[in-house]
C-alpha cells in the first residue's frame, strides 16, 4: 500500500468520542493523536476533559500536555507535528489513529493546507499589532471579504494572521481554508460521532457538573493566578467564563450557566464545522451496538487496504 490509513474520529464536545476511540485503537493495535488544540496545554486538565492514564487503558496518547499554557502552539505546528506522528506511528507497526473535535486542526492534516507556512514579517506584524481590532477586521474586509465574515473582531490575532498571509502570498487567508485537496500520502477513513441534540445538550451540562466536582474552580484559579489574559489557554472554555467570575464581574451561578451554554454552542459550531468542510460518515452514538459497527467499518477500510 502506498499511502498511509488514518483512522479519524470526530465529533462534537461531549459525544462519546475517547472511550470509542481506544476501545478501537485496541482492537486495531492503533495509537492515538489528540485533534484537541487545548489538550495540549499542561495543567488545564479537568476543563478540556482531558483523557486520564487510566482511560488510556495502556493505548500510546500523543500532542496531549505539550505546551505550557503560556507557550505559543498554532494549526501549522500541529499539521508539522501530526504528519511526523503518523510516520512515526506507522513505521512502527501500528495504526495512527486521530481523534478530536477541532476541525480546523483535523482538517490540516488530512488537505493541502499551506497557509500557516507563509512566511511572515516580524515589522508588518508589529505595524499591525499597532491597529486596533476594528480597524484590522476592516483591512481585511478589503482584501478577504469573506474571512473578515468568518473572523471575530475579538480574535486580533487571527485577523493579523489572515492579513500576513495575503500580504506575502498574494492568496487570501479564505481560499486556503477552503482547499480540500487531500494529502497524497494518507488515506484517511473519517468516521465521525453524533447523538440527538437534546441528548447531547444534556450530556454536556451534566459534564460540566462532574467538572465542577472534580475541581475545575480551583484549576481554573490556579491559571487565572499566574496573570496570563492574552493568550489562547486563556480564551478557552470552561476557563474564560470562570475568570469572569475571579474578576467579579458576573456571580458564580451565572459563570456556570455560561459555561454551559457555550459548550453547547461549540459543539453545534463542531458538527456545522464537520458536517459541511470534510466528508465524514456518521454515526449515531445512541444505536445498539455502534461499537462493533465501528469496528465493522474500521476492519472493512483495512480489508480493502490489505491491511486486516
Amino acid at each position: 500500500m502506498s499511502k498511509i490509513p488514518v483512522i479519524v474520529i470526530v465529533g462534537p464536545t461531549a459525544v462519546g468520542k475517547t472511550a470509542l476511540s481506544i476501545e478501537m485503537a485496541q482492537k486495531f493495535g492503533g495509537e492515538i493523536i489528540s485533534g484537541d488544540s487545548m489538550q495540549v496545554y499542561r495543567g488545564l486538565d479537568i476543563g478540556t476533559a482531558k483523557v486520564t492514564q487510566e482511560e488510556m487503558a495502556g493505548v500510546p496518547h500523543y500532542l496531549i500536555d505539550i505546551r505550557e499554557p503560556s507557550e505559543p502552539y498554532d494549526v501549522s505546528e500541529f499539521k508539522q507535528e501530526t504528519h511526523r506522528l503518523i510516520r512515526k506511528i506507522w513505521e512502527s507497526g501500528k495504526i495512527p489513529f486521530l481523534v478530536g473535535g477541532t476541525g480546523l486542526y483535523v482538517q490540516s492534516v488530512l488537505s493541502d493546507y499551506t497557509f500557516g507556512e507563509v512566511d511572515g514579517d516580524t515589522a508588518y506584524r508589529e505595524e499591525l499589532a499597532g491597529k486596533s481590532s476594528a480597524a484590522l477586521l476592516e483591512m481585511l474586509r478589503e482584501v478577504d471579504p469573506e474571512s473578515a465574515i468568518k473572523l471575530h473582531e475579538n480574535n486580533p490575532r487571527r485577523l493579523i494572521r489572515a492579513l500576513e498571509v495575503y500580504h506575502f502570498s498574494g492568496k487570501r487567508f479564505s481560499d486556503l481554508q477552503n482547499q480540500k485537496e487531500q494529502m497524497s500520502e494518507f488515506q484517511p477513513l473519517l468516521i465521525g460521532l453524533t447523538r440527538e441534540r437534546e441528548q447531547l445538550y444534556e450530556r454536556i451540562n451534566l459534564r460540566v457538573e462532574m467538572m465542577l466536582d472534580q475541581g475545575l474552580l480551583e484549576e481554573a484559579r490556579l491559571f487565572y493566578d499566574t496573570g496570563l489574559r492574552d493568550v489562547p489557554a486563556a480564551r478557552g472554555i470552561g476557563y474564560k467564563e470562570l475568570f469572569a467570575y475571579f474578576d467579579g464581574r458576573i456571580p458564580l451561578d451565572e459563570a456556570i450557566e455560561l459555561l454551559k451554554r457555550n459548550s453547547r454552542r461549540f459543539a453545534k459550531r463542531q458538527l456545522t464545522w464537520f458536517r459541511n468542510r470534510m466528508d465524514v460518515e456518521w454515526f449515531d452514538v445512541e444505536e445498539t451496538s455502534i461499537n462493533d459497527v465501528v469496528a465493522g467499518e474500521i476492519k472493512q477500510f483495512l480489508e480493502d487496504n490489505k491491511l486486516f
